[in-house]
């Protein structure tokens, strides 16, 4: 299975400055979450224990380092679904959509601002949501070629579930009730439903 990530990716190659990013990726990433998208750029840049300069070097605006952010999310996301191969395949997809699910609830905030600033058309968007597509599909085919999962949805209609999920969960949710909203949906997607 091929994780779709190099259809977002944009890491630089050299090993120093894949490790100023990746610091800078991570930083950005905690603040955002825990504060908001207009954190100032030289607390990231502390935070990440580099320079200012270092993250202008990388991210030459706040807009590039908010796309850079939502890439490597969603190129984890698809990373993430290497690592289920040799589960059933019901439980593989279950694992992912749940990861799927935490995914959404940490960046809504992150998303709506990047849909307001290039709209839902724009190149990231279109390849995240190849990425995306290009690993969960597999999974949702293999757990219904096993006969686990029904045969008459697609995996459009999985994601617009699990996605309203997140989206209505996010920030009001310990986790708990994302879940127990993920088991439903499953259960309705099951050939036989859990009794």
């Amino acid at each position: 299975m091929t994780s779709g990530a190099d259809t977002v990716s944009r890491r630089p190659k050299r090993a120093d400055a894949r490790r100023n990013y990746d610091l800078l990726i991570d930083a950005a990433r905690k603040m955002f979450t825990a504060q908001s998208t207009e954190v100032p750029l030289e607390d990231i840049a502390r935070n990440a224990g580099v320079g200012i300069g270092t993250l202008y070097r990388h991210f030459p605006s706040r807009q590039a380092l908010l796309e850079g952010v939502y890439r490597e999310e969603v190129e984890a996301l698809c990373r993430s679904a290497d690592e289920l191969a040799d589960l059933p395949a019901d439980e593989a997809l279950e694992i992912w959509l749940r990861r799927f699910v935490t995914y959404g609830q940490t960046k809504r905030a992150l998303a709506t601002e990047l849909v307001n600033t290039l709209g839902r058309e724009s190149e990231l968007f279109t390849a995240c949501h190849v990425a995306i597509y290009s690993v969960a599909d597999p999974l949702l085919k293999r757990a219904q070629q096993d006969g686990v999962i029904r045969k008459d949805v697609e995996l459009s209609d999985v994601l617009r579930l699990v996605g309203g999920i997140a989206v209505n969960t996010a920030g009001v949710d310990d986790g708990q009730m994302a879940q127990r909203l993920l088991r439903v949906v499953l259960d309705g997607l099951r050939s036989h439903p859990a009794g």
